[in-house]
């Protein structure tokens, strides 16, 4: 059994780094904003699809080799960390790049289209990666139960925030169209405000020790 300080603990970390603007992000409101709510919805099926995907496998293929060795865990902690550090930087410097076009509708959007679309930026966004197999291994406890199905049942509990916060993201973008469309320096800031946080979650992985092993 997952424990509730389990779920507590990594639900609050899984959230922070969720939070935080990045591709799955930048993609929803710029689906709402030049197609509406409704087609940004549709996207944030397909993205969610494509992190419970990520999850699944990594819950699958990691939870037995983390259940194994303390080593791995502690370098696959460090590279996730590593990994996330560059990753703001990256956003850091090109946040200038991640801003929300303006221009109304584009070229037509069926909603089936835009949950496959949905689902390839959910399967290749590297923060599903960071959270699945660098964030949750620390919040395993190989005494309670087996480690691939509590890194299902916590994987899952981040897959649902992520369903949340990006319904949140479509339906706020959706009424807001004009204000995201405005400025680009708006759409700068979601990177400089992502890049920002990602290196500073990464610098805490990395500082933290194992308590929770």
């Amino acid at each position: 059994m997952v424990g509730f300080d389990q779920l507590l603990g990594f639900g609050v970390a899984a959230l922070v780094l969720i939070v935080i603007p990045g591709p799955s992000v930048v993609f929803v409101v710029g689906r709402a904003v030049s197609y509406g709510h409704r087609l940004a919805l549709a996207s944030v099926v397909g993205n969610t699809a494509g992190l419970f995907l990520v999850m699944t496998l990594v819950a699958v293929g990691l939870g037995t080799i983390v259940a194994e060795s303390i080593v791995v865990f502690t370098v696959i902690k460090l590279l996730g960390a590593a990994y996330l550090v560059w990753l703001g930087v990256q956003a850091l410097r090109h946040r200038r790049e991640m801003r929300v076009e303006a221009g109304g509708v584009r070229s037509p959007l069926t909603w089936r289209r835009a949950v496959r679309q949905g689902f390839v930026v959910g399967v290749s966004n590297p923060k599903g990666f960071l959270i699945f197999a660098a964030l949750l291994p620390p919040f395993v406890d190989p005494d309670r139960s087996a480690v691939p199905t509590q890194m299902f049942v916590l994987g899952s509990v981040a897959v649902l925030l992520g369903l949340v916060c990006d319904t949140v993201w479509a339906l706020a973008a959706g009424r807001a169209r004009e204000w995201f469309a405005g400025s680009p320096r708006r759409g700068s800031a979601l990177g400089a405000i992502g890049g920002t946080s990602m290196i500073g979650l990464g610098i805490s992985m990395a500082l933290s020790g194992h308590e929770s092993r």
